[in-house]
């Protein structure tokens, strides 16, 4: 998940978990958090490697490991963060389930002084391979959405906050997978989840190509 606003530049407040190898040297899920205030180009980094993010809760640990992880067909684990806007300090602060673990000072990302224009909720994948060859990379849970609970992986309770501090869903949220034969997306509406979707895939299959994604 990760707020932004843009003209020139892009300015980006992001959270979730992630694997990746080449930054923590293992395949283990990940608690990261990433700020940029030039759409990636000079400004930014993952975690505390840079300055930039005031942790002020050293209860959890930004770039851990997740201690329980979901099982394919058992028992499923979820976390709940959230970042919102401080109208005193205009400060844009962090919480992970009940811990509020710190903030990104305002002047970090001159864009977002009064708010974010944008908010997004999903997954994403880095592929550099060969042109003509898609990557095996998972997505998710590496199972496609319509598999469904306990399978594939999801974000519910889609909401923001808004200028009064309150927490309300996004009206009318629009849903995008820029390749479906790799990795797709399923919306949805519980009374217990509010608004949400099933997201995700395996990346490389008899249907996702580089000619053909």
């Amino acid at each position: 998940m990760w707020v932004a606003s843009g003209s020139t530049f892009v300015n980006s407040l992001e959270v979730g978990w992630q694997v990746y190898k080449g930054l923590y040297k293992d395949n283990l899920p990940k608690l990261f958090i990433y700020w940029t205030a030039d759409t990636y180009e000079t400004t930014g980094c993952y975690n505390l490697k840079c300055p930039g993010f005031v942790q002020t809760n050293k209860k959890i640990l930004l770039g851990g490991s997740f201690a329980k992880i979901s099982k394919y067909n058992g028992k499923q684990y979820s976390f709940t963060p959230m970042i919102w806007k401080d109208s005193k300090t205009q400060n844009w602060w962090l919480r992970v389930g009940p811990d509020i673990i710190g903030y990104w000072p305002s002047s970090l990302v001159p864009l977002l002084k009064n708010h974010a224009s944008i908010v997004h909720f999903g997954g994403e994948i880095v592929d550099t391979g060969p042109i003509w060859y898609h990557t095996y990379t998972q997505m998710g849970s590496g199972n496609f959405p319509n598999e469904g609970f306990g399978r594939a992986a999801y974000v519910r309770t889609l909401q923001v906050v808004e200028a009064n501090n309150y927490l309300t869903q996004i009206p009318i949220p629009q849903f995008e997978a820029r390749f479906p034969n790799c990795y797709d997306i399923k919306q949805g509406f519980s009374n217990a989840w509010g608004k949400y979707f099933y997201y995700g895939g395996p990346g490389q299959n008899s249907k996702c190509t580089r000619g053909n994604k």
